[in-house]
């Protein structure tokens, strides 16, 4: 398997990686704390829009896991990168929650309430999605504006299960504007790598990405010749290897697997 000074940096995800819900999972304190101990760099990345950078490292915090905001990049706060420098005078239409909101909020960005206004509209997860809101944000992409996704997933383990993700609400608003999806941000999309490359400003070869999802967090991976390892803790399982045909480098049951000797 792998040893720790086989990589300079860690990528984690976070829901089915790190936590479900609230609840830590097995190995991740332990493992976390061995890559401090040993100054290894650590990024934890998640495509969840419902949560801010502050979000996530308030809630890694408190359950035992110290992380400064800067080793936190999420979905919603790379969308308003992502407008920032791709359009900044764009009109964002915005069908999510409060978390997407506030991370536009830190940037001099043009949030609109009119979805005639919109030049673009942004789509996270809304676990208050109404068929109202189906129809404004159609009502914008019939209009001409872009449909831009935080993340593309389908559905999100919480625990005793799943729920509906981000890319169930944009197929619905898809199919009923008659317009196909213009930009996804989230893992596995090359935006999104790339601004982990910025960020941690090693070689490829001395990252490894640590995720539960086959089909983002390793895929993320593959198509960037950066290793990989997908953890059986959340969304995917072994066999979904063989349907999908991403084969991740390396594969554990929890992070308490990730390395092969127990200094």
């Amino acid at each position: 398997m792998i040893h720790i000074d086989d990589f300079e940096a860690y990528c984690f995800d976070l829901d089915g990686t790190i936590y479900v819900g609230k609840q830590l999972l097995p190995g991740v304190k332990e493992t976390i704390n061995r890559l401090k101990t040993h100054h290894k760099k650590i990024l934890f990345i998640t495509n969840a829009p419902t949560h801010t950078r502050e979000d996530c490292q308030q809630l890694l915090c408190s359950l035992g896991i110290a992380t400064e905001l800067e080793e936190v990049i999420t979905a919603s706060s790379l969308s308003a990168v992502y407008f920032l420098e791709h359009s900044p005078d764009a009109f964002i239409y915005i069908v999510g929650e409060q978390a997407i909101a506030q991370e536009f909020s830190h940037y001099p960005l043009n949030v609109t309430e009119d979805p005639l206004q919109a030049t673009h509209v942004l789509v996270g997860l809304d676990r208050a999605f109404t068929y109202d809101k189906l129809n404004l944000a159609m009502s914008a992409v019939r209009n001409g504006a872009k449909l831009v996704v935080t993340n593309p997933d389908p559905a999100c383990p919480v625990p005793g299960g799943y729920i509906a993700d981000t890319l169930a609400i944009a197929k619905a608003i898809e199919v009923a504007a008659g317009q196909h999806i213009d930009q996804v941000i989230g893992k596995p999309s090359a935006y999104y790598i790339n601004k982990v490359q910025e960020k941690l400003n090693i070689p490829k070869d001395k990252c490894l990405i640590i995720g539960d999802r086959l089909e983002t967090d390793i895929l993320m991976g593959k198509n960037n010749d950066i290793r990989t390892c997908l953890v059986l803790t959340g969304a995917s399982s072994q066999t979904d290897i063989e349907r999908t045909k991403i084969k991740p480098d390396y594969m554990i049951e929890n992070l308490g697997e990730l390395f092969t000797d127990t200094e």
